[in-house]
């Protein structure tokens, strides 16, 4: 039996190999059943398709341990996910979501390194966006003392991803250049402040005018996304850097391939270039994939140039790559310790408000990471917009578009 704490709840995680995105058989539990909030993703679509919802909470596995949320992070990914845009998503209905923080409720059997109280931030392969979630103790990591629960949801899934693009692919080294697309992000924060850990890197950024004031600071050169951003970046390095990391896709591959210069490393580690509306676009994603610079291996090989793609999540959930992750984690501790890193949050939102957080990172207007704060309450107007208030979940929908004119009203960090 799991080891329990007072007033414990229960949650099941979903494993890709293990039925990922299904829900558990009898949501609608009987009234001794032990419920919490999840967002619920309906069907694959807009906005419309978030619920908030109740549904039951199972006992943590063998080797897991069952984590009450404090907070959750919020990616373009999950975006993604929403839409169904990428490959093989989970059948719907599923709770989105990668990463959170929290404290330990349970520790499930043959499960050691853990304490019921211990505070930690954790990888989850769907299911985060809840009040608890359960996930293998070989995804969860204890948290510092002085990091607070937001900055736990910011800091996992930006700056492992950051990292091991630019010591593990990339093998960044002193005096090396990189270039970083959405600069004003949380992986490219997280990319700028480990560039400057290592002396004399030059970091070019890559972000919308309206973020430069906030973000100019911590990158070197800064450019905005709308002009040829190329030819300003020769003009300051002819030969162009020696990275380029790269979430958009599109025509923005064959700029950064032209940019790199001999013995340099293009990765692309998104695709958000396929995201234009509010639902999935044939012609989005046509696009994006024709504006992709065909790669010829002959041509790589005559300059001498390397192109990578990386994927945090499968590299975890699919490559079992556990041990590495947390040896990066334990580097990256280290340097939050030492107050040389840290992460950058956006702005809070209810579990209520993830349409509106959503929207918000749609438009592209965070700096920073958006997390979703579980115990914050939410505005009557937000609250009505997105809670389900039927025990079966059947709620009908709003027309799409209908959250446009909606007041969106979050906590800025």
């Amino acid at each position: 039996m799991a080891k329990e704490g007072p007033d414990m709840m229960e949650e099941t995680e979903f494993m890709i190999d293990t039925n990922v995105g299904k829900e558990p058989e009898n949501v609608e539990s009987s009234g001794d059943a032990k419920e919490m909030r999840a967002v619920i993703l309906s069907g694959f679509g807009g906005l419309n398709k978030l619920r908030v919802a109740k549904k039951a909470m199972p006992e943590p596995q063998g080797g897991e341990l069952k984590i009450r949320v404090k907070a959750c992070g919020l990616n373009f990914l999950d975006l993604m996910v929403r839409q169904g845009t990428i490959d093989n998503p989970p059948k719907p209905p599923v709770v989105p979501g990668f990463e959170c923080s929290g404290i330990v409720e349970s520790v499930g059997e043959n499960t050691t390194g853990f304490e019921i109280g211990d505070r930690v931030m954790a990888f989850v392969n769907y299911n985060a966006w809840a009040e608890v979630v359960c996930t293998p103790v070989d995804f969860v990591y204890k948290m510092p003392e002085e990091m607070s629960f937001a900055e736990a949801a910011a800091f996992s899934l930006n700056f492992v991803a950051a990292y091991m693009m630019l010591f593990e692919v990339a093998n960044l080294r002193e005096g090396m250049s990189v270039l970083v697309q959405s600069a004003g992000g949380g992986v490219g924060q997280a990319v700028a402040q480990l560039c400057s850990t290592v002396p004399n890197v030059t970091v070019f950024g890559i972000a919308s005018c309206f973020k430069h004031a906030a973000i100019r600071d911590s990158v070197t050169h800064l450019f905005d996304r709308n002009v040829d951003y190329i030819q300003e970046v020769k003009k300051i390095s002819p030969d162009g850097v020696d990275i380029v990391l790269d979430c958009l896709c599109g025509e923005n591959t064959g700029k950064g391939l032209t940019l790199l210069r001999p013995l340099g490393t293009y990765i692309l580690y998104g695709a958000s270039n396929m995201v234009t509306g509010d639902t999935k676009s044939f012609f989005s994603f046509a696009k994006s994939w024709w504006q992709v610079e065909k790669v010829n291996p002959i041509k790589l090989y005559e300059e001498n140039k390397v192109i990578a793609g990386f994927s945090l999540l499968n590299l975890l959930f699919k490559h079992g790559k556990c041990s590495l992750v947390k040896l990066v984690m334990d580097k990256l501790l280290c340097l939050y310790d030492q107050k040389k890193i840290k992460p950058v949050v956006d702005s809070l939102w209810a579990l209520e408000e993830v349409k509106e957080a959503m929207q918000r990172i749609h438009d592209r207007g965070n700096i920073g990471k958006l997390i979703l704060d579980v115990e914050k309450s939410p505005t009557p107007l937000m609250a009505s917009d997105s809670t389900e208030t039927s025990e079966a979940g059947e709620e009908e929908e709003e027309p799409e578009g209908d959250n446009d004119s909606k007041e969106r009203m979050p906590f800025i960090h």
